[in-house]
């Protein structure tokens, strides 16, 4: 898997995390589920005519896929983020809310950025942008006909 439980305690203390879904690793295996479907949700394209710009396309189940050292260590610590903000809406014991809605905030605007194009990372797997039918991808063309005269 892409992200382990016990990964999040760089992000949040062990107590903590206990504290807030008492026990129970389902609650924290399904925030990590969650927390790597949202990246994924921002990396992945779209087929809509306007996503074939020029931007680059990512290999998102190469990256999710990647395993130990092989992983992007930002689209890592992105998605610890997101998954400490799926369990901490659970419960705000002993963490300040507001840092951890910052961290998620900036998280989120950060992979906006990268999926509109605005922000690249040249390590992540990249796509082929030809893809399999690389007439779809040609620019758009406009005209008219010649202007017709009664002559």
């Amino acid at each position: 898997m892409f992200l382990e439980k016990e990964e999040l305690q760089s992000s949040i203390y062990q107590f903590q995390l206990d504290q807030i879904t008492e026990g129970d690793d389902t609650i924290i295996e399904m925030a990590i589920a969650s927390a790597i479907e949202e990246v994924r949700s921002y990396l992945d394209i779209n087929n809509q005519r306007k996503n074939s710009d020029g931007r680059l396309l990512y290999d998102v189940a190469a990256i999710f896929s990647a395993e130990g050292s092989e992983r992007n260590p930002l689209i890592l610590a992105h998605t610890k983020t997101i998954a400490i903000w799926h369990v901490i809406q659970l419960c705000n014991a002993d963490v300040i809310y507001e840092s951890v809605k910052e961290r998620y905030d900036r998280a989120v605007s950060w992979l906006r950025d990268l999926a509109s194009g605005k922000v690249n990372v040249s390590t992540l797997p990249q796509l082929d942008p030809e893809g399999e039918n690389p007439a779809a991808n040609l620019p758009f063309r406009m005209g008219s006909r010649t202007k017709f005269n009664y002559e």
